[in-house]
């Protein structure tokens, strides 16, 4: 009686312990007996030790010894985490023969205990059922089944209760207009708000309330894990609704907010095959998660893992099959043969990745996603971007880039290589907290190369954002008139723009390099040391290319010139047409280009600032009536000013300013005209042909040198002068 007490007061985890000793003794016996003793053992000794591994078996599954288990492993791991680690003697060097060798062995390994996993799956799947039956008869079975579906019916509860009271949010979000892109991406980021919003009221009321109650830990680490799951299948098709709006009974017009272009059958079809890849993909891994706690040994859980991978590849190949077809396939019988390869050549590639997968050869598995899946990312990712960032109007997805539209599509991308590499990691093992505190060579160049490309895709964002924003600037169209301030302001930020562009780039180029060297270990100071002895030897070199460079700067910061105007300097004269960091190239009017270094322009004449004054000068004859004249002049002037075409190019009309000079056969009258630079020519030839149709309405003749030709017989005044000279001058008195 008293024996009988004192096993009753031992506490159930010693029990437990000792029932664990126990088996672990006994079956360190029956693996330590000798081979001969095996061998010579009848068969019914055999078949006497089956009780026993059992039993053995059957201890395992108990939860009590399972956490017991668990902690006594935790302890264990503390204390050898506590404990100084041994040194490890370097490894030495592995030929590729001989990693390819042990990769090859590996995957040998693999799918050997793959193959002997499989008659010992019916055993396996018994004993994880009976270890299941246990936790629910100890809950109770119909008891389980009603909580769990009640858990699910308060969470779509408390989800039906929230859309009743944000129906007005929910019927905006489905009608208001979305012609610019503002109001486009507010609607866009209200959907998915309130979209992620039900689903966390969904989640709070389904998982918090079943994390609320007391469960035993198998049965609460399975209920739990399916519910994950189905959030996980939902916020899935959350983020798939988002991106593709497929248009129903719900939302019939949800293509307007769609982010990914392509019609609604496009749409509803792609939704459907990422909601089914999400659920099958969310379930089935929580199903192989939950097959450890039921004690399923590794390579059993490994090909439940691969059948249910069957299921994906099934899905992949039924997409590479039935992908819509676009409008550019059409029927012709060349687009169909195309696309039969492309499904061929999908479905392999689908059959290859599953294939890499249950070999085990992680390596060429994430190497084909990657190669795969990157570009494909890319592709969607600018055709998405563009198409959501259009302009108010545009129906293509390509016309009318923003900024923010290729500033996003360019971090987008950035980001996506960036996670792709990181991907790409994981799935071969990598361990990036190793390459950053390891010091060896390889690990220094990878880390190097690792910083060096991030270095490079952040320049690219960089770049082409500038880029975008200088070329927008210098092609925008002028602002206000052309004499007006904001345009000579725009016309002087076309002048500098390009050469700040040139400049940004090679600075960013030369920062790049440099950071890339360094990431890489290179010591870059005596680089920039040698940099500077180089360009100081270049500039007493090159001293006329240094002077060039810095007249243009010069030239530049004075606003002596602009893209457009026309200049002279010296021999050289024409429209600014472009120009570079030591030269500029002007056409002259006739069409020869020249170009000219900055160096040589010296004093420049500008023709095309503020305002011109042409002078016109013309020849009368002295019996002409100047006040006449001067009446003709003012009634041009005021012809003139009443011209619509010429009008808004002259600042003062024609006005006579009076006699310039008396000439030999004509008295010249000088008048004078202010007009916009360039227009005088124009307004100059005008004013010229009504001046001529004036005077020759009012009998006012044009001055020309004309020449007189005596000959034959003597004119009168000769004979007079000889008459004179024949008559005799009387004696002085």
């Amino acid at each position: 009686m008293t024996k009988h007490l004192a096993m009753a007061a031992v506490p159930a985890m010693l029990r437990a312990v000792l029932r664990v000793s126990a088996a672990l003794i006994l079956a360190g016996l029956l693996a330590g007996a000798p081979v001969a003793a095996a061998q010579d053992a009848p068969p019914a000794a055999a078949d006497a030790t089956q009780p026993a591994v059992r039993q053995f078996l059957d201890l395992l599954g108990d939860p009590v010894v399972r956490d017991w288990l668990a902690q006594q492993a935790v302890a264990s791991k503390a204390a050898t985490t506590a404990s100084p680690a041994p040194i490890e003697p370097p490894a030495a060097a592995v030929s590729p023969s001989q990693d390819l060798s042990t990769r090859l062995e590996a995957i040998r390994r693999h799918v050997a205990g793959l193959v002997a996993a499989l008659p010992t799956l019916p055993a396996e799947f018994r004993h994880a059922g009976a270890t299941l039956s246990r936790e629910i008869q100890e809950r109770g079975q119909p008891r389980v089944l009603v909580l769990v579906l009640g858990f699910a019916a308060l969470g779509f509860g408390a989800e039906w209760l929230f859309r009743w009271a944000t129906a007005g949010l929910r019927a905006w979000i489905g009608t208001a207009e979305a012609g610019t892109v503002g109001a486009r991406l507010r609607l866009i980021g209200a959907r998915l708000g309130y979209d992620l919003a039900v689903l966390a009221i969904f989640s709070l009321a389904s998982i918090g309330a079943f994390l609320a109650l007391e469960w035993p830990a198998l049965l609460r680490e399975l209920v739990l894990g399916y519910l994950v799951a189905f959030v996980a299948l939902r916020l899935a098709l959350v983020i798939s609704r988002t991106l593709l709006a497929p248009s129903g009974a719900e939302s019939p017009q949800a293509e307007r907010l769609r982010i990914v272009p392509m019609d609604n059958d496009a749409a509803r079809f792609w939704h459907i095959r990422l909601g089914i890849f999400a659920g099958w993909f969310a379930f089935g891994w929580t199903t192989v998660q939950l097959l450890e706690p039921l004690g399923l040994a590794i390579p059993t859980r490994q090909i439940v893992a691969y059948v249910l991978g069957l299921g994906l590849l099934a899905l992949g190949i039924e997409i590479a099959w039935r992908r819509p077809r676009t409008a550019a396939d059409g029927m012709a019988r060349p687009r169909r043969r195309i696309r039969s390869i492309g499904a061929w050549l999908l479905s392999a590639y689908f059959i290859a990745l599953w294939l890499f997968w249950v070999v085990g050869a992680a390596g060429m598995f994430w190497l084909g996603v990657v190669l795969v899946g990157l570009p494909a990312a890319i592709r969607v990712t600018r055709r998405s971007v563009n198409h959501i960032l259009r302009p108010a109007g545009e129906v293509g997805a390509e016309s009318g880039r923003s900024v923010l539209a290729i500033g996003l599509e360019r971090a987008v991308r950035a980001a996506l290589i960036i996670g792709a590499a990181l991907l790409l990691a994981r799935g071969l093992h990598v361990d990036l907290g190793a390459l950053t505190a390891g010091d060896s060579p390889l690990t220094r160049l990878i880390r190097g190369a690792i910083n060096a490309v991030i270095i490079i895709l952040l320049a690219d964002v960089a770049w082409h954002i500038l880029r975008t924003v200088i070329d927008r600037t210098i092609a925008a169209p002028a602002a206000g008139k052309p004499d007006s301030e904001p345009a000579r302001r725009q016309a002087r930020l076309r002048t500098l723009l390009p050469i700040l562009r040139n400049i940004i780039f090679i600075v960013l180029l030369v920062m790049v390099v440099l950071m890339a060297l360094s990431s890489l270990g290179v010591e870059i100071g005596p680089l920039i040391a040698g940099a500077g002895v180089v360009g100081v030897a270049i500039g007493f070199g090159a001293q006329t290319i240094v002077k060039d460079i810095i007249s243009g700067m010069f030239f530049l910061l004075d606003d002596a010139f602009r893209i457009g105007e026309y200049v002279q300097s010296g021999p050289y004269k024409g429209t600014v047409e472009s120009f570079s960091l030591r030269s500029v190239k002007l056409r002259h009017q006739r069409g020869p280009l020249f170009t000219v270094p900055f160096g040589e322009l010296g004093a420049i004449q500008n023709m095309s600032r503020d305002w011109v004054i042409d002078k016109l000068s013309i020849g009368v004859t002295y019996d002409t009536d100047l006040d006449r004249v001067k009446k003709l002049v003012k009634e041009i002037g005021k012809e003139l000013a009443q011209d619509p075409e010429l009008a808004p190019h002259i600042l003062d009309t024609l006005k006579m300013q009076g006699v310039e000079q008396f000439g030999d056969y004509a008295i010249q009258i000088r008048l004078k005209l202010m007009t916009k630079p360039g227009e005088q020519f124009v307004i100059r030839r005008r004013a010229y042909a009504l001046i001529k149709k004036a005077f020759d309405a009012n009998g006012i003749k044009f001055a020309f040198p004309t020449v007189q030709v005596a000959g034959g017989e003597p004119s009168a005044a000769a004979v007079a002068q000889q008459g004179i000279g024949l008559v005799k001058t009387p004696p002085a008195a």
